[in-house]
């Protein structure tokens, strides 16, 4: 009978601490403040060879040239100057993304945070589709042809209008584009058009996966304490983002600088971007 009575007086104190377990997990879960402010340094990549030879690249890649190396490690640098550390890191998956990264980590005292560097598709760059790789100045005369214009009207009305008008009518229009070559692709090979290649992508393609993920940032930094969050990205990409979240932003004609940051910060349950294209990093760094 002592027997049973031990037996049942622990099944009790286990169900008990199993009890207090789970207890303490649900609290720590809804002790996750939700309006944490959480700040994101959104950056783009260091110069390429592509973007040396000056031709179309979004999810084709290449790697930073030596300028492009000496402009990150300016950013890297930097930052150290001013005390801007990092709770967390996340890259496109883009090799000159991730590139960029390591070097401004490296730079800036923060190496170790590589071991946690998370990449996601969703940072990508604008998909140019069949066109990835041509010289800008051809896709760019395609583009104005098709919306009835020559290539000189069409950049003149691009120094008048603002940078996303412009490369929303880019990207739309080389969408529609694209859509037609892929399916004349498919009929001549007689296979379906997805199986040729990726179409390239829409304006609103680009912010709805930029936004989702900027989202998931937040949300994680939130669920770990996290206070600023490096990220590289690209372009037409953070452009595209920032706009998104503030039409009014000053986003330059000519667009974001290489290694320029972005910075935006969520509080009081919503986004405000704080800077755009911002040199004074690199400039502090050189």
């Amino acid at each position: 009978m002592k027997k049973l009575c031990l037996k049942l007086a622990m099944m009790v104190l286990t169900l008990t601490v199993i009890t207090g377990c789970k207890e303490n997990a649900s609290s720590k879960t809804s002790k996750v403040d939700k309006n944490a402010e959480v700040t994101i340094y959104l950056t783009r990549h260091g110069k390429t060879m592509l973007n040396t030879t000056d031709r179309s690249q979004g999810w084709i890649d290449a790697p930073l040239t030596p300028a492009g190396i000496e402009i990150a490690e300016s950013l890297g640098k930097g930052l150290k100057a001013e005390k801007v550390t990092f709770d967390a890191v996340y890259s496109s998956d883009s090799g000159r993304a991730v590139e960029t990264a390591n070097i401004v980590l490296k730079n800036s005292g923060q190496e170790d945070l590589l071991k946690k560097l998370k990449t996601d598709k969703r940072l990508r760059e604008v998909n140019f589709g069949t066109y990835e790789g041509m010289p800008n100045e051809e896709m760019w005369t395609v583009i104005a042809e098709k919306q009835g214009k020559t290539l000189e009207t069409f950049q003149a009305s691009m120094a008048k209008d603002s940078f996303v008008n412009t490369i929303k009518g880019f990207t739309d229009t080389l969408h529609e584009l694209d859509k037609a070559k892929l399916e004349g692709l498919a009929q001549k090979n007689k296979v379906p058009a997805a199986d040729v290649s990726w179409q390239a992508e829409d304006y609103q393609t680009v912010i709805a996966r930029s936004k989702s993920v900027l989202d998931d940032i937040v949300k994680e930094a939130q669920k770990n304490g996290q206070k600023n969050i490096l990220v590289t990205s690209h372009g037409i990409t953070i452009a595209a983002l920032v706009s998104s979240l503030d039409e009014k932003v000053p986003v330059p004609a000519t667009g974001l600088k290489n290694a320029s940051v972005s910075k935006i910060t969520w509080k009081d349950d919503k986004y405000k971007v704080e800077t755009v294209n911002d040199l004074t990093y690199v400039e502090k760094g050189k």
